[in-house]
């Protein structure tokens, strides 16, 4: 199956802390940093997930938000630390390549925000990722 999801880091699941109806999936990412997806209970059947299983993280690029830094004081507990390798713009949008342990990831900001945070490449960034945006595929 092809995907237009282009942010797809693999990794491995490390504990899986059941609701009534979602789920709160911590993986471990190739690169050592620690992730969390919140899917569906039935997501997490459906998938065969337990831990030690093999997955692959995929978050769509308007899905990723960029800081400078870490951030405190905020919900998003998914910030990973990163550098900028490309910046392509075009009209009021930009995509912005971020390497990250173990991965790449694409973020698509406005260009605004771009200039606002003085992002190129070699910048440091830590990219946001909500875990209700985290999706899990099985490899």
């Amino acid at each position: 199956m092809s995907l237009s999801i282009r942010n797809q880091i693999p990794g491995t699941v490390t504990a899986i802390n059941p609701g009534a109806v979602m789920a709160t999936v911590k993986v471990r990412l190739d690169g050592g940093q620690d992730l969390t997806a919140a899917v569906t209970l039935e997501s997490v059947r459906e998938l065969g997930l337990v831990e030690g299983s093999a997955v692959r993280a995929l978050v769509k690029a308007t899905e990723v938000a960029l800081a400078t830094g870490p951030v405190q004081g905020l919900s998003i507990r998914n910030q990973l630390p990163g550098t900028v390798t490309d910046v392509t713009t075009g009209g009021a949008m930009a995509s912005v390549k971020v390497t990250v342990d173990g991965g790449e990831l694409t973020a698509a900001i406005t260009e605004e925000a771009v200039t606002d945070l003085g992002l190129r490449a070699g910048s440091s960034v830590v990219a946001l990722l909500k875990s209700t945006e985290v999706s899990l595929a099985t490899v």
